[in-house]
This record gives C-alpha cells, sequence and structure tokens, in this order.
C-alpha cells in the first residue's frame, strides 16, 4: 500500500470500521465519531510532524503500521491488528499444523507465557508462566500481536523453533530450541496425597468432562476431597471450560457472557450435571487462564470451591475478525465472561483467591524447590473446610 493511501485508509476508513460496522461493540457511531474526531486530527498531525519534521526520512508505512498496532493492542492483549496473509488464514479457516511447544501466549510489552502444557517440549526444556519471549527464531517479538506468535510456534511435527526467554529480573536472555511435537497425553490425571487426591488439568478440550467424571468416579471410594490443579493452564477453549463445570454444579448459572449491547448471555446447569459431589479446592495461579478461568468462575460462583492460590490472568474474552480495507483487519475482543452473578468481568480483572499463596518462579540456574507449598496450603485450606 502507497504511504497516501495507507495514511488515509487509517487517519478515515479505520475509525469508520470500527465505530460503524462493529457497531455495537465500539457504541453509538454518531457519538462516537464526534468524540473522536479531535483525537484523529492530533494524530494526523502527528503523523505529519513526523513525516516532514523527523531528524531523516522516515518509513512512513512503517509508522503507520506500528500506530495501527498500537490502537488494536491498547485494548487488551488478546485484540490485534492482522497483515492481509493472517486475515486470509482466518477466512479459509486453513489449520495450524500439527506439531506445536505447549505454550499459550499472550501481548504484554513482549510475548508473554501464560500457559505450559504438561509434557510438552517447553515443559520439559523448564519454561514457566511469567516468562517473556524476546525472539521466535530470528523474529523479534517487540512488535509482534499474539496472534502472530502463536502461529509462528506452530509448524511440523519434529521441526525445531529456537527461543529467547527472558525471566523476572535476569539481566541476560536464555535460549531454547525446542522441538515441536504433536499433543499426546490425558486432558487430566490424578494421584492420592494421604486422602486428599491431586487432580491436575492439563488442558481444556472436548474429553475433559467425561474425563473428570471417569477420575472423580474412581476416587469416590478413596478420597475424602480433592485439590484441582490449574496452575499455568491457559487453553483459549472457552466452551470447554464451561463443559467441564458442568459435573460440579447442580444448579445455578454456570457462566455469564456479555456484550456490549443486548444482556449478558446465561448459561445454566441442566438435567445430568453436578454428578460429581466430593469436596474441591481450586489451585490457580497468574498463568491461570481462559478454559480455565471461565472453570474456576463456576465454581467459585456456585460455592462448589475456593480458590488458592494468585489472581489469575485474566483473559476470558471472544475475538473476531473484523475486516479493513486493502485486506487488513482488526482481531477484536467482541464478548467477555463475567463471574456467574454477573457483577464483575473476569477478562482483564481475573478472579481473586481466597486464601492467597504465590507460587514460585525458578531462576534459569536453579532447580525446582523439593516441597509443593502451594499444593500443600491448598490441601491444608481444603481439610478445614470439612
Amino acid at each position: 500500500m502507497a504511504p497516501r493511501t495507507r495514511w488515509m485508509v487509517f487517519l478515515v476508513s479505520t475509525p469508520l470500521v470500527m465505530l460503524v460496522t462493529v457497531g455495537g461493540l465500539i457504541g453509538p457511531p454518531k457519538a462516537a465519531t464526534q468524540q473522536s474526531l479531535p483525537e484523529l486530527r492530533i494524530l494526523g498531525d502527528v503523523v505529519g510532524l513526523i513525516n516532514n519534521a523527523y531528524v531523516e526520512p522516515v518509513d512512513i508505512d512503517k509508522v503507520m503500521d506500528g500506530a495501527m498496532r498500537g490502537l488494536a493492542e491498547g485494548l487488551d492483549p488478546s485484540s490485534a491488528f492482522l497483515e492481509p496473509d493472517e486475515v486470509r488464514a482466518i477466512e479459509t479457516k486453513a489449520p495450524l499444523p500439527a506439531g506445536d511447544v505447549g505454550l499459550m501466549v499472550e501481548r504484554q510489552f513482549y510475548l508473554r507465557v501464560m500457559g505450559v502444557r504438561d509434557g510438552s517440549p517447553a515443559a520439559k526444556a523448564g519454561l514457566q508462566s511469567g516468562d517473556y519471549i524476546r525472539m521466535i527464531d530470528t523474529k523479534p517479538t517487540r512488535d509482534m500481536s499474539a496472534f502472530t506468535g502463536r502461529r509462528l510456534l506452530r509448524g511440523a511435527p519434529g521441526t525445531k523453533v529456537s527461543l529467547t526467554i527472558i525471566r523476572g529480573n535476569t539481566a541476560d536472555p536464555h535460549t531454547f530450541e525446542l522441538v515441536r511435537q504433536a499433543p499426546a497425553g490425558p486432558s487430566a490425571t490424578s494421584k492420592m496425597i494421604g486422602d486428599v487426591a491431586h487432580v491436575r488439568i492439563s488442558t481444556f478440550d472436548s474429553t475433559v468432562p467425561d474425563t473428570l467424571r471417569a477420575i472423580f468416579k474412581t476416587l469416590e471410594s478413596k478420597a475424602t476431597g480433592a485439590v484441582i490443579d490449574l496452575r499455568g493452564i491457559a487453553d483459549n477453549d472457552l466452551e470447554a471450560g464451561i463443559a467441564a463445570a458442568r459435573p460440579f454444579v447442580k444448579s445455578g448459572t454456570i457462566a455469564v457472557r456479555a456484550m456490549r449491547k443486548g444482556e449478558p448471555v446465561k448459561t445454566e446447569a441442566g438435567s445430568g450435571d453436578g454428578t460429581i459431589t466430593m469436596p474441591v479446592v481450586l489451585l490457580l495461579s497468574n498463568g491461570t487462564a481462559n478454559a480455565a478461568e471461565v472453570f474456576a468462575a463456576a465454581l467459585q460462583g456456585n460455592k462448589r470451591a475456593d480458590i488458592v492460590g494468585e489472581p489469575t490472568a485474566g483473559l476470558a474474552g471472544v475475538q473476531r475478525l473484523v475486516k479493513l480495507p486493502q485486506g487488513y483487519g482488526l482481531w477484536l475482543t467482541s464478548e467477555r465472561y463475567l463471574t456467574v452473578d454477573g457483577s464483575n468481568p473476569i477478562h482483564e480483572r481475573g478472579l481473586l483467591p481466597t486464601v492467597g499463596v504465590p507460587i514460585p518462579v525458578v531462576a534459569f540456574d536453579e532447580l525446582p524447590p523439593t516441597t509443593d507449598v502451594p499444593l500443600e496450603k491448598a490441601i491444608e485450606h481444603l481439610k478445614s473446610k470439612r
């Protein structure tokens, strides 16, 4: 796209598409457009000054790309400005390659690791929730959307990808070379710790409800309660989180989904739900996001479980594609989930624990702690609730 065309598309077409086409997401088009005009004039002045007064000639296409990305990513970590090839991939529903490294990422300065799937190449290499990905192979992530980053992490099983990782206050990044593999293993597992079961959900997919029912059926005769461990679980299949909550909630509201306009949409428990009655406690972390947050909100809101651990990530939104001129697009959060009483959004706020316990961050040169203190605290809280 020519610089002049790009500039005009952004200053005129993009706001109109966002305010008129999206409509209900942003609010009444006329009022919003009027409120936006002063900011658009300032933006035009800024672009003009950069183009004419900067110390050296600028690539105006690059400047406008940065402005458009900043506009989208300033909304929330999940929204993004998309290039034409990304828009085509969404429209054609092109499947992603089967291999991945087991990371769920969102945007926060760089790409931030939200979740690490158990048994994945990333987990075996020691990557953690909260790590920042500075580079994927030779591509810096400073201006990369989470949407693009997730696609770059995928590839054919057996292929390699190099990740440059920043952790905590460590000044020097570490490079990890991971081999992609197809996801494998059950969606949930369990083990006994005394008379309490430690149930680990490793991913939210279509098998989770039946897997949980089967696990808790075997635990009926030997466990007095269970800790459901959702630390670092950030799958974005929100419907799977709702389905996984059904066996625990016999009656009442399981989930509430809200748009900009209209009444929130409620998902209620139905016949056959609530078959799991064992006392449970949820163990969560800052890396608990998306489907796991919806699941946790359902159990917490229906007084089926307390939360032990850290506040969650606050990433329970639904995104949609809004097409822009010249093949570009916006990946825009159009819906978000609320707590089951409808009082608070989960998206961008997260869930607060009943009992706060910090999840330790292990430095690059340290071994993991030999004792799982957060799990011990969760078991202790479960026993105190009996």
